[in-house]
């Protein structure tokens, strides 16, 4: 069974590795950016809270977030595992996300981070903003959720370097080469719980 979750800075490839590992493992991905995204989309009271935040490029309060997420995990769909993509990214969510598993008698069985050089992740999301015409994909706001991915995030990095059950990847390269290199570390940490 496998409770996972990746981990990086924006741009780094979490969404596309989250669609190919979960076809890989058999879970259900979860991306936290797409659900806020499919809330803005259709003009929710989260979406519209969710966007003020996304659009500056800041984080959305972990009250509304934890909210969502605490719904989404308690779907049938990810009974028997998930990969998260996105969450948790502050401390208060590595709290919670561990009280929505622990009342099910659950874990996290491993943290996938994915790393890249920030001038990379740049050029990578003012490349996606041109395909995509996402509002968040401009300089300003890339080197702000960067800037703020380093100062809040990496103390979520640290907690499961600490707990053991984190495994580093290079997201650099070729999208197949990133999956194989993210399937090796995986299988690499299976005694640990990862199935």
């Amino acid at each position: 069974m496998t409770r996972m979750l990746l981990i990086g800075p924006p741009g780094s490839g979490k969404g596309t590795q989250a669609e190919r590992l979960s076809d890989r493992l058999g879970v259900v991905a979860i991306s936290t950016g797409d659900i806020f995204r499919t809330n803005v989309q259709e003009k929710t009271p989260l979406g519209l809270k969710a966007k003020t935040y996304m659009d500056v490029g800041d984080f959305v309060p972990d009250e509304v977030t934890n909210e969502m997420v605490r719904g989404r995990l308690s779907s049938e769909d990810v009974k028997d595992g998930f990969l998260l993509d996105g969450y948790p990214r502050t401390v208060q969510q590595i709290t919670e996300l561990d009280d929505i598993l622990g009342r099910n008698g659950q874990q996290l069985a491993l943290a996938v981070l994915l790393t890249a050089a920030d001038e990379e992740l740049v050029e990578r999301l003012l490349g996606r903003a041109l395909i995509t015409g996402r509002t968040d994909d401009n300089e300003t706001v890339v080197r702000h959720r960067l800037d703020l991915y380093h100062r809040q995030t990496e103390t979520v990095v640290a907690n499961y370097a600490q707990r053991g059950i984190l495994t580093s990847v290079n997201g650099s390269g070729p999208v197949e080469e990133v999956t194989d290199r993210v399937m090796a570390a995986i299988e690499k940490m299976a005694p640990k719980g990862v199935h």
